[in-house]
């Protein structure tokens, strides 16, 4: 049964289930809208008609074993219920029979046998399934990597054209095996998965299904033989599947989904336009001011965020633009690298009002709750008002938590509040309008009412005071309106005669005079302080942005999409875009963006930034006054500079690969002018002497000529062998096939080339199988052992030794030569080293660096130890087979749910 879009459930849903039960194991679903293909991509065209793109849906196992191949095909015993044309293009049982059981019933699309070296292999046929055409295809194993020579190398790839052509597909991965968390598991389980698949793929499914289970389940789903064979079972419960690592599985897989679904959720909600919090996940934004309580906020938010499962933590520093704050850079910083070690993330934001900026940016990141530090304010100061942590609190709305955290620095100050008294936005100019012309009638009534008799002189400095207000209120228009408002009241009320706009007595005029000069004068000062106070708090807040955007420059943070977010943040707008075109007339394309739905060209934006010829910032959300366009053109030519290094980076790793190919093409025709003319000379040298009609050869002379042909024979081909098996590793096309094999059967096969006597082997028979392919550890034992031997002392012996320890198999090569530095050990493993003392013609170097290719290939590795005693130990170290093949091995081989 399909989930709705956006939807998660969790627990056991009719019908499905695992090997164990009837039931579908616990299951948290996501769904999401179908994605257009992208632009330029080629449709499959029948009767003339473009297919429409199939839909996508992934059992997403948390361990193997947890029954996602098993949840699929019940999922298709449903559908073909119901009438739907499925069919299974590949799932692979494993040989479990209640999976096994599942598949009759249901039609099979036979699978294509590729040849590789000595075996055949079965692979999905994608132009069977492509011919048959059926609504929905069934693919297991999502990250399998293909056999040599078939047409993808990946099954997502071969997916990838089965979506491309209509067709439906449902399939299956396990967590391990997506790209991002490779390293993860690996440090986990000690398991380094060779076969992944890019988490983008997986996201773009339309369907997600986490299939779950306990460790405990799990493991006694084993126990009763229901995922390997009986005698499987133990090794595997004390090695991939000890509960530890199923539990970290576990985790790995409900947070890998939790941020799927959040994703999915934060798109919904601005695309919907919906500001309110929906308390899906704790999220704490921290409110800074700069000051030192800073980090004991982060602090607490932290051990707020580790309460619950899944967390997050957004620092948040709101730099006001209507007066100067008392933030320190240095602490900013230092609070911004607190926060980042701590998990959370740093956030800049600029706003007309702290508050509101604070709330703004707290829904707008669905966030639960809101850390605050407690006032720094003198008791005195709230006579202006309530403080940031108050109005916060009071507008924050049922949806919203708000924390008020106590500190060292609560109520020792914050400096003078004049930096309010340099606000001049709309409430301020109204204030200063009502004060300056509506004050003044007020005041008439009251002083010819009340108080009549106080004097002409005494009634100009009650007016002038109005005047003061109004110019602190609002500035130099309103004081002016104040001030010849109140000269006339004065004249008219005041003056003789009264309620005439006439002054009789020659020092009223005077008064009157120097009234309104004086008004006009202190409206004209105090407006022009509030205007500089206003620019100086302006630039203060541009020069904190900009040093932060220095900061990041210093740090070398060069994430575009991190800096467009930034942008989007600081000037609040819905989205960026990063456009660029390769020419004045072409079509403009986005090199990066944050937000959702960005603008596609700088016409459609609200504003938009000229970087240069062919790039321009695009923001979408609001018009920009011109004071804030300085600090944009810096976030843009910031923003240019970030994508000319990411290219300038990845053109320098192009240039590495192709300095090291030319690197090793040199040493190449270095070893083809020395190491491989050398044999070829003694070859040469036999085969004229042969031909040569004016001697007579013995049969003793002819064996010994036809026995150095045969050794100059078996050296070049070894030569170009070492060459050849370099090349495939430098470009990447060594694929393993993994199978489950003895290493009694493999070393002494390596050694057939060595001099009898030349070394000592000791491989027990109790060893436990490894899971490798044979042919590349044939070659990798015997190039160690062939090194050793060449440096070891032709009276001693080199010995061969294996040994098992937990989960791991390690085969010793160990000889008594000089030995090697320790600062040397990793450099003899690169391609062409030899050490001082080789003998020339010793070889070209690339026999160690071969055989770590190899191993490494197989899941393994292989260092180098010193000898005790002296001499140089080489350490094979590969892992037991714990199932149908090694755990983490690359190839068709691999671990499978």
């Amino acid at each position: 049964m399909s989930t709705p879009a956006w939807g998660q459930r969790f627990g056991t849903a009719p019908g499905g289930g695992g090997p164990d039960a009837p039931g579908v194991p616990a299951a948290a679903s996501t769904g999401r809208p179908r994605r257009a293909p992208a632009a330029g991509a080629r449709l499959p065209v029948k009767d003339n008609v473009a297919m429409a793109r199939g839909k996508l849906r992934i059992y997403l196992g948390a361990a193997p074993g947890v029954g996602k191949t098993y949840a699929m095909l019940s999922e298709a015993h449903r559908r073909v219920a119901r009438g739907t044309d499925c069919v299974i293009a590949l799932v692979e049982h494993h040989g479990r029979p209640r999976t096994e059981a599942l598949l009759r019933g249901l039609e099979q699309v036979p699978r294509r046998e590729p040849a590789y070296r000595e075996g055949v292999f079965t692979e999905m046929d994608v132009d069977a399934v492509l011919a048959r055409r059926p609504a929905v295809a069934l693919v297991d194993e999502l990250a399998h990597t293909n056999a040599p020579g078939s047409r993808n190398a990946k099954r997502w790839q071969d997916v990838e054209e089965l979506l491309a052509a209509g067709v439906d597909v449902i399939s299956t991965v396990n967590i391990q095996h997506l790209e991002s968390l490779g390293d993860v598991v690996g440090s986990i389980t000690g398991v380094r998965q060779r076969e992944t698949v890019p988490d983008e793929v997986v996201r773009r499914a339309d369907q997600i299904e986490l299939v779950d289970m306990s460790p405990q389940a799990l493991r006694r789903r084993m126990a009763h033989g229901n995922v390997h064979r009986p005698d499987e079972v133990d090794a595997a419960l004390s090695d991939y599947f000890r509960p530890g690592n199923l539990t970290a599985l576990r985790e790995l897989a409900l947070l890998w989904v939790a941020d799927h679904v959040d994703g999915h959720l934060r798109q919904y909600r601005g695309e919907h336009g919906i500001r309110t919090t929906w308390q899906t996940r704790e999220r704490i934004v921290v409110g800074l001011t700069g000051g030192p309580e800073g980090r004991t906020l982060i602090r607490r938010a932290v051990r707020l965020a580790e309460k619950g499962a899944g967390g997050e933590v957004l620092a948040v520093y709101v730099s006001r633009v209507d007066g100067p704050t008392s933030a320190s850079p240095e602490e900013l910083a230092l609070q911004r690298t607190l926060v980042e070690d701590l998990g959370g993330t740093f956030h800049h934001v600029a706003g007309d009002d702290v508050p509101s900026a604070l709330l703004e940016f707290a829904r707008g990141v669905n966030a639960t709750q809101i850390v605050l530090g407690s006032s720094r304010r003198k008791a005195w100061q709230y006579i202006l008002g309530p403080g940031v942590g108050a109005t916060v609190a009071r507008d924050s709305g049922p949806d919203l938590d708000v924390h008020i955290v106590t500190h060292e620095e609560a109520a020792k100050g914050r400096g003078l509040p004049a930096a309010r008294g340099a606000r001049l936005g709309r409430s301020r100019s109204a204030a200063g309008w009502l004060v300056g012309v509506a004050g003044p009638v007020p005041l008439t009534l009251l002083l010819t009412h009340v108080s009549p008799g106080l004097g002409l002189a005494n009634d100009m400095l009650l007016f002038l005071s109005l005047t003061v207000a109004a110019a602190l209120l609002g500035g130099l228009l309103p004081a002016l309106a104040s001030a010849a408002f109140g000269s006339l009241l004065l004249n008219y009320s005041f003056a003789a005669p009264l309620h005439r706009f006439t002054i009789s007595d020659p020092r009223n005029i005077v008064a009157m005079a120097v009234f309104f000069g004086v008004a006009v004068a202190v409206a004209s000062v105090v407006g022009l302080a509030a205007r500089r106070t206003q620019q100086a708090a302006r630039l203060r807040a541009e020069s904190e942005i900009l040093s932060f955007l220095a900061g990041s420059v210093l740090r070398g943070e060069t994430a575009l999409g991190a800096l467009l977010e930034r942008v989007r943040e600081t000037f609040g707008m819905e989205s960026v875009a990063l456009l660029e075109r390769r020419s004045d007339i072409g079509p403009w394309t986005c090199a990066g963006s944050a937000g959702p739905r960005p603008a596609g060209r700088p016409e459609e934006a609200d504003v938009d930034m000229p970087v240069g010829e062919h790039l321009a910032l695009a923001l979408s959300g609001r018009f920009l006054p011109a004071e804030d366009r300085r600090v944009l053109g810096a976030f843009a030519a910031q923003a240019a500079v970030v994508l000319d290094r990411q290219r300038l980076v990845d053109r320098a790793e192009e240039g590495r690969k192709l300095a090291e190919g030319n690197r090793i093409r040199t040493a190449l025709l270095a070893a083809v002018s020395h190491d491989l003319r050398t044999p070829l000379a003694g070859i040469k040298a036999a085969v004229t002497s042969l031909r040569s009609d004016d001697v007579e050869w013995s049969e003793e002379d002819r064996a010994e000529l036809l026995a150095g042909i045969e050794s100059g024979a078996d050296r070049l081909d070894h030569l170009v062998g070492n060459l050849l098996d370099m090349s495939r590793l430098q470009t990447g096309t060594v694929t393993p096939l993994v199978r489950r094999t003895d290493l009694d059967e493999v070393v002494p096969m390596a050694l057939v080339g060595v001099p009898e006597g030349s070394v000592e082997l000791d491989i027990p028979e109790t060893l436990p199988m490894v899971g490798v392919d044979r042919g590349l550890l044939e070659r990798a034992v015997a190039n160690v052992v062939e090194n050793a031997v060449k440096y070891s002392p032709d009276a001693v012996p080199v010995t061969v030794s294996a040994s098992a320890h937990g989960g791991r198999v390690e085969v010793r090569v160990a000889d008594r030569g000089r030995g090697v530095p320790d600062d040397a050990k990793d450099r003899i493993f690169e391609p062409f080293q030899r050490c001082g003392d080789a003998p020339r013609g010793a070889g070209v170097g690339l026999g160690l660096a071969v055989a770590r290719g190899f191993v490494e290939a197989m899941g393994g590795t292989l260092s180098a130890e010193d000898t005790p005693g002296g001499g140089l130990t080489m350490v094979l170290t590969l892992q037991a087979a714990s199932g149908a093949a090694a755990p983490g091995s690359g190839g068709p081989a691999r671990v499978t749910g």
